[in-house]
């Protein structure tokens, strides 16, 4: 009801300025020269009489009157602004005539009758003025011709705008669309705008020339408008006893549908009371979170934003966000299951519900990340106190059931500054504080810009990365591996070295991390491993030698458990033709120890390609020897941290004896990691370690460095082998080995 009234204003709002600058129009250019006993007879009868001889269209509130033609009359005779000023007034006199006769009429209603009337009229006679001149003065002087299109021009201006408005209010007031409501109820007007135009122009003829003719035709459109009337008034007829019938079958279907509508009133009343709370559930479940009840991240997001505004309005308001995030929830999840991990972190809430102040909120945003906030706070030690408790309260061990776990977490400290725009940022900021705090073993790290430029640097070496490992950006060195026992090269270690195009050659320490955090150590790995793979049979083939050279290529813990990695090896050993045994894949202790009966899977498949595996960094694990005995590996690489400390006379010494004795029970080669001095070579031989590589040798090397020290075969002809002599090994000596470079 309301968008109708504030149509129906729209459209009077729309009519109104219309209406006036046309009455104004009227009242400033009317003849008053032209007053006289015919005009004031013209004007009486238009306006008092000619609203009595009115036809209503069926099916609608618009009444036609022969005024239509006395208005064309006084255009034709008098000029537009007469007609103006008559059409005015007779539509003010008719509608007041209709109310006053019970017709329910609206005073807007008489003021959209008046201001259709007037714009229609000063729209008809602009139309009239624009094509032929002034009306009176065509009557006067232009032919039959022009004085007919005259005329139609009149009566179709008159038709088309005034069944335009009326339709215009109809359809506002029924909802319904105007193409509609035109083609229903107005279009029949046509037939009398038309006649009225007609009737007009042979009452001018008529007056002009008394022909009895003129007069037999103005009978005869009186009578084709008389006969369209009885048409309306039967056609009315039919309607109303049509709907007569109608209302009769509705009054006795009535008790009817009484029940049905008590019985569907019943059935919405319920559906409303269950949209309600279906509402509220709704709402609940988009801000909280469905495993702990807290608020989640939408709702901690919205109330960011509510701290932000209110620290517009005063900057010494000020508020602090923590995030933090449980360390080795995955493991916990892994090993004891989803069930036991989610029961975690129902104890993880109520723990950090208990150590919040009212006002504080604590959110949990997804799996085991959670973020505090805590507003106006007076002094920032309040926030890292906070931290501080909430680091040592969840250290504290969680009995679940018969277990007790322990956890630990990082937390990252964000605080509000006028450069924060969206709360986003500075979730952001405490987020990346926070695995600050991971990283420096730390119970909690305020952010500063530096961690955000460094997370910003890492983001690019990411993307540079993705398009390293597409361009081939990737360069592989190659660092010699030799046998202790004749200091004979047996074959290579290929290290990645990436060849940026603006920062040169990074070391792998840069870059490896970030390929394994983004899943793109796999496809990096199989380019390393392909091209590796290359360049040894291409070293075979230009340099043979008895014993044909291998080349070990490292692979990543993420890489090793990836389901494809067998098929992976067996393709690259197709596509290179490398000899399988040539290839060896070195792994990480660590990295086998992660998940020790897949990683033995594993082993055995890849294994069974004729792939040679080695144990690397060995001694820097956690591996049992029950698993070492399991694992199906040819070489264990001894770490160079303890090659590297061998000669400092600490235990080292005797850790290095013992894994090449165990190997050697184990049947398995040893190679020794970092050898950089001749007293390390030497002692190495004395315990029977087999294989070496390290700076003493050679330092990692280009493609073309390595294929100059394979041409010449007497790099390391000042390491003299001990079988040359018979005494015992620990009274040789050894010459100073330069390094190659």
């Amino acid at each position: 009801m309301q968008r109708k009234e504030k149509l129906t204003n729209i459209y009077v709002g729309v009519l109104l300025p219309f209406g006036l600058i046309a009455a104004g129009w009227a009242l400033i250019y009317f003849p008053f020269e032209k007053v006289s006993i015919g005009m004031a007879a013209l004007a009486f009868v238009t306006i008092f009489l000619s609203s009595y001889l009115r036809i209503q269209l069926p099916r609608t509130k618009i009444y036609l009157t022969i005024s239509d033609g006395m208005i064309f009359l006084s255009m034709l005779l008098f000029g537009g602004a007469v007609a103006i000023v008559l059409a005015t007034l007779e539509a003010a006199f008719s509608s007041w005539s209709l109310r006053r006769n019970g017709s329910p009429m609206k005073a807007k209603t008489i003021l959209i009758n008046i201001l259709v009337a007037a714009c229609s009229t000063f729209i008809t006679s602009s139309a009239i003025t624009l094509i032929f001149g002034p009306a009176e003065s065509v009557v006067k002087d232009a032919g039959n011709i022009t004085f007919f299109w005259l005329l139609a021009v009149a009566g179709l201006s008159q038709f088309f705008i005034n069944s335009f408005c009326v339709s215009a209010i109809i359809a506002i007031k029924t909802e319904t669309q105007l193409r509609n409501v035109w083609n229903e109820y107005c279009l029949n007007a046509l037939v009398i705008f038309v006649g009225g135009a007609a009737m007009a122009g042979l009452g001018v003829i008529a007056l002009q020339q008394i022909n009895i003719l003129l007069f037999a035709a103005v009978i005869a459109v009186f009578t084709l408008v008389y006969f369209t009337y009885r048409r309306y008034v039967d056609d009315i007829r039919v309607t109303a006893a049509k709907a007569e019938k109608s209302e009769r079958n509705r009054a006795e279907q009535a008790e009817n549908h009484i029940l049905e509508l008590e019985h569907y009133v019943e059935e919405m009343e319920k559906t409303s009371s269950a949209l309600r709370e279906s509402r509220e559930l709704m709402f609940h479940a988009a801000y909280h979170d469905e495993l702990t009840g807290l608020p989640n991240r939408n709702q901690i997001i919205d109330t960011i934003r509510e701290q932000m505004e209110a620290r517009k309005t005063d900057q010494s308001y000020n508020f602090a966000v923590l995030f933090l995030d449980l360390n080795r929830f995955k493991t916990i999840n892994d090993s004891l299951g989803h069930s036991t991990g989610d029961v975690l972190i129902k104890h993880v809430a109520k723990r950090l519900k208990k150590l919040l102040k009212s006002g504080e909120m604590v959110s949990r945003l997804s799996g085991d990340e959670f973020a505090i906030l805590i507003p106006r706070y007076s002094d920032a030690s309040e926030v890292t106190e906070l931290a501080g408790k909430v680091a040592n309260r969840l250290a504290e061990p969680f009995k679940l059931g018969d277990r007790r776990v322990f956890t630990s977490v990082g937390v990252g400290i964000a605080f509000s500054n006028p450069d924060y725009s969206e709360p986003r940022e500075i979730l952001r900021d405490a987020d990346i504080a926070m695995y600050y705090a991971k990283d420096n073993q730390k119970d909690f790290v305020i952010f500063d810009q530096k961690m955000h430029a460094r997370a910003v640097t890492l983001l690019q070496l990411e993307t540079d990365l993705r398009f390293a490992v597409e361009r081939g950006e990737l360069e592989l060195f190659y660092q010699p591996i030799v046998c202790l026992n004749d200091a004979k090269l047996v074959g290579f270690e290929s290290l990645v070295r990436w060849n940026h195009p603006t920062r040169g050659l990074i070391s792998p320490n840069e870059f490896i991390s970030v390929s394994e955090d983004t899943g793109l150590i796999v496809p990096m790995t199989l380019q390393i491993l392909k091209a590796a793979c290359l360049q040894m049979v291409d070293w075979q083939q230009r340099f043979v030698s008895d014993d044909p050279l291998t080349v070990s290529v490292n692979l990543s813990g993420k890489h090793f458990a990836h389901p494809d990695l067998v098929q992976q090896v067996k393709d690259i050993l197709d596509e290179t033709g490398i000899a399988p045994g040539c290839l060896k894949l070195e792994i990480t202790e660590s990295a086998m120890m992660e998940n020790a009966e897949n990683a033995i899977s594993m082993l055995k498949q890849i294994r069974e390609t004729g792939v040679q595996l080695s144990i690397d960094d060995f001694g820097t694990g956690h591996s049992s020897l029950s698993y070492l005995q399991r694992f199906p590996v040819d070489t264990l690489k001894i770490d160079r941290s303890f090659v590297t400390a061998m000669e400092d006379g600490s235990e080292n010494g005797e850790i290095v004896q013992t894994v090449i004795a165990l190997a050697k029970i184990l049947k398995l080669h040893v190679i020794a990691e970092g050898i950089e001095s001749i007293s390390q070579f030497h002692q190495l031989r004395v315990l029977g370690c087999e294989y070496g590589q390290g700076y003493l040798f050679s330092r990692p090397l280009p493609v073309r460095e390595i294929e100059k020290m394979l041409e010449s075969k007497s790099q390391w002809e000042n390491i003299i082998p001990l079988q040359q002599f018979g005494a015992r090994e620990q009274d040789y000596e050894f010459k100073e080995l330069t390094a190659v470079h």
